[in-house]
């Protein structure tokens, strides 16, 4: 009789998620911090880091490491892509995930933890109180944290501290791309999961520059409006083409009520009338918009009923070590 061995799974508890990108000198330092803060509260984890296309020598600093899995991407996606690979290979019952710049710092993941298991939250972010950057990247983020609130009712300090806590169920829930990095707190808050916010250590960036800069500001202005929108929208986009298109035909109506008013009491013929040809316009604006938000509902039964065909990004290689 042959005596066969089932492999048994590794349970892991804790999955570090880091994005690299042009991170060359940074990797050593912060892979023993990890390793150093982990060590102390359980030997269940995995460190993922994902490579995003890195045109220094990060990738090869990487490949030094132990006991680590690198994510090669084919190249540089952006960051929230790069935390969608990690996201979808982790598979820790918490998922942590920090800046691989050295300016998060690895000790506070404990305290994040702490609170997320009291206060049974979902997912707890880092408060950058007192950052480390220049003046140029803190006036964007102010400008960032006023137009969040704005349009999305943004409740936290700091949507953009990558070191957060999450649960598995949160983390495999989203779908990111773009600079919806960003804005991942307000996606889990809309799918119903609950946040918290903790003020953490933010430190001085030791070597290379940051990736952020104005041209990324404004693609994430962008996302910021998309985000707004799916938020409310996405699940009947008919509803909001629907509102201006109800608008667009009442402001027809009332144009059209001036015109034959004008043509009764000044007879003033039709052709003559402005209102009467802002009339047509806004009725068959009415039209166009409430059949544009029938298409784009009926786009969106499709899209969530089919599988994409089509990949986002594509990995190179994936190693483990």
């Amino acid at each position: 009789m042959v005596n066969q061995t089932k492999k048994v799974k590794r349970t892991v508890e804790y999955s570090f998620v880091i994005p690299v990108f042009n991170e060359e000198g940074n990797i050593e330092a912060l892979d023993s911090e990890i390793k150093s803060s982990i060590s102390k509260i359980s030997k269940s984890y995995e460190i993922i880091y994902i490579n995003d296309g890195s045109r220094d020598n990060s990738f090869n600093e990487l490949k030094l490491l132990k006991n680590v899995k690198i994510i090669n991407l084919n190249r540089n996606y952006g960051q929230a892509t790069a935390l969608d690979a990690g996201f979808k290979i982790a598979e820790g019952e918490y998922v942590i995930s920090l800046d691989g710049d050295g300016q998060n710092d690895p000790a506070d993941f404990k305290k994040l933890i702490e609170k997320l298991k009291k206060e049974n939250l979902d997912v707890v972010t880092g408060w950058r109180k007192n950052r480390k950057d220049s003046n140029g990247f803190r006036v964007l983020t102010r400008i960032g944290r006023f137009m969040r609130k704005i349009i999305i009712n943004d409740q936290v300090h700091d949507t953009g501290c990558t070191l957060r806590v999450y649960r598995k169920e949160a983390v495999k829930s989203l779908d990111l791309q773009g600079e919806m990095h960003r804005y991942i707190l307000a996606l889990l808050r809309w799918k119903g999961f609950k946040v918290g916010e903790l003020e953490v250590n933010h430190r001085p960036r030791i070597h290379g520059t940051s990736a952020y800069g104005y041209s990324k500001a404004i693609r994430g202005f962008i996302d910021l409006v998309y985000i707004s929108f799916i938020q409310k929208y996405s699940q009947r986009p008919l509803h909001i083409f629907g509102y201006i298109s109800v608008a667009s035909f009442f402001l027809g109506v009332f144009s059209g009520f001036l015109s034959i008013y004008q043509k009764i009491f000044f007879n003033l013929s039709l052709n003559r009338s402005g209102w009467f040809f802002l009339s047509i316009f806004f009725i068959l604006g009415a039209i166009m918009f409430f059949s544009f938000g029938i298409v784009m509902d009926l786009m969106i039964r499709v899209y969530l009923n089919t599988s994409p065909y089509e990949k986002r990004y594509y990995i190179r290689e994936i190693i483990e070590k």
